[in-house]
């Protein structure tokens, strides 16, 4: 990454041109990152974008022009982890996971492997609909011809394997 500090300084002040020239200059390296930590080549489109308006609003808060380069690793990762999170959390909305105080902080390999564990611990036709649905990208049409059941029970499935992921990942509340 070969970011001029003047052109990154002036980012973090708000000039324009500044900030386009940095958006423009880190589009390839952040593509970069996102090919490689984005399980899915259908996301890595998705993930740039994201992380372009995420160092676009938040620019301001690199604390350096060293340090840019791994403050995008990190927010690539979780950007690549977001579609994982958004069914087990039953996010609708994106921005909401920018704001969650549990997942926001946990490192992101710390984090894929809890992912694993979760999905390890269900049964195995729960976990099954889950790998078909949003690993695998199949519909509920798909699924429901796959494992020889109908269109509600897979739907059915798919919604007790998630929360049964989302109360295994979640925090466990104080008694």
């Amino acid at each position: 990454m070969n970011i001029h500090p003047q052109t990154f300084a002036a980012a973090q002040a708000g000039d324009p041109v500044a900030l386009e020239q940095l958006l423009i200059q880190l589009r390839p390296d952040i593509r970069r990152y996102a090919s490689y930590q984005c399980r899915r080549a259908s996301a890595v489109d998705d993930v740039v974008q994201e992380a372009l308006i995420i160092l676009y609003r938040k620019v301001g808060t690199v604390q350096s022009v060293s340090a840019l380069s791994k403050w995008l690793l990190k927010v690539v990762g979780r950007l690549c982890m977001l579609p994982a999170l958004v069914f087990l959390r039953g996010v609708e909305d994106v921005r909401q996971l920018e704001n969650s105080s549990h997942f926001s902080k946990m490192p992101v390999d710390e984090l894929r492997i809890d992912l694993v564990r979760a999905l390890e611990s269900l049964p195995v036709q729960y976990r099954e609909v889950i790998v078909l649905r949003d690993l695998q990208e199949k519909s509920i049409n798909e699924i429901a011809a796959q494992i020889g059941t109908t269109r509600e029970a897979a739907k059915s499935r798919l919604h007790r394997a998630r929360a049964l992921v989302r109360e295994y990942l979640l925090p466990k509340e104080a008694p």
